[in-house]
């Protein structure tokens, strides 16, 4: 049976990858942009089982707008994609109020007004997925991405009480962490850097700068094969609330969960000795 996707940052990298597999499987896909709609439908022929709307994911109006939109298009949203949102390359110090309340605004806040904006038509017909998009920085941070992996933090608790909220209604919650891929996130489209640069951070937050134009381009997944792998997720009986993606993700999964088991066994007599004494009778 054809399914109907809900995607959002459609036009370029994962959101593309995952467009196009949707298509060739035989499915429908809504795919949001925030602009260059045209350039979108061209890509795929101007497909009729591709309906694109302009839409950017912090304005709660059009949110809703797209959403009911999409479903007066084709009745229904099986399955729904937060993919937009964009990266902050800073020091968390040399960010800005505003650079780090607008990396928050799309990349949590822009989910949690997808998630209003859909999960009432889900819960009406008591079935749906929804598949949240963050990245191995879930895992643990470097130097520079701090905010970033914030975001990605706050991603994870919020796909988590969702997949337990949800389950009884018969809808299926995942977050997928993605490692380093070859898509645009690295060429300036995708990310940003603070204004404001601290000297003192050159050999932290300062390198990462320098550093994260030079890795574009050698990152080590697939990103049609990240689409194809959600092919499959979406199709399961029994779906993960969690999917890393790539070897490098859980080498990094793994690396983070060492370092944070040391300092639970290297601070365990601290960490045990702070419960009220209890008294014998």
């Amino acid at each position: 049976m054809e399914k109907v996707w809900l995607i959002t940052g459609a036009g370029k990298g994962f959101g593309l990858a995952i467009t196009k597999a949707a298509l060739e499987a035989g499915d429908k896909v809504i795919a949001t942009v925030r602009s260059k709609k045209d350039e979108l439908a061209a890509i795929f022929n101007h497909d009729p089982r591709l309906f694109i709307i302009n839409m950017d994911v912090t304005e709660e109006s059009q949110v809703k707008s797209a959403v009911e939109s999409g479903i007066d298009k084709f009745g229904r949203i099986d399955i729904l994609v937060n993919n937009a949102g964009f990266g902050l390359i800073s020091g968390v110090e040399e960010a800005s109020d505003l650079e780090a309340r607008r990396q928050f605004d799309t990349n949590v806040f822009g989910v949690l007004n997808m998630v209003r904006a859909v999960l009432p038509f889900m819960r009406k017909k008591r079935s749906g997925h929804v598949i949240n998009i963050s990245a191995l920085f879930a895992f643990g941070t470097i130097p520079g991405w701090g905010i970033y992996s914030a975001t990605k933090f706050a991603v994870e608790g919020i796909t988590e009480g969702m997949a337990l909220e949800l389950a009884p209604l018969g809808i299926h919650v995942t977050v997928v962490e993605p490692g380093m891929f070859t898509t645009n996130f690295l060429d300036g489209g995708s990310f940003v850097q603070s204004k404001n640069i601290i000297e003192d951070y050159k050999e932290t937050s300062g390198q990462i700068r320098l550093l994260t134009s030079q890795f574009n381009g050698t990152q080590p997944g697939d990103p049609q094969k990240l689409a194809l792998a959600l092919m499959e997720l979406i199709n399961s009986k029994n779906p993960p609330v969690h999917l890393p993606l790539g070897k490098d993700c859980v080498a990094f999964y793994h690396k983070n969960k060492e370092v944070r088991e040391k300092e639970m066994e290297d601070w365990k007599e601290l960490t045990n000795s702070t419960d009220h004494t209890v008294k014998n009778n």
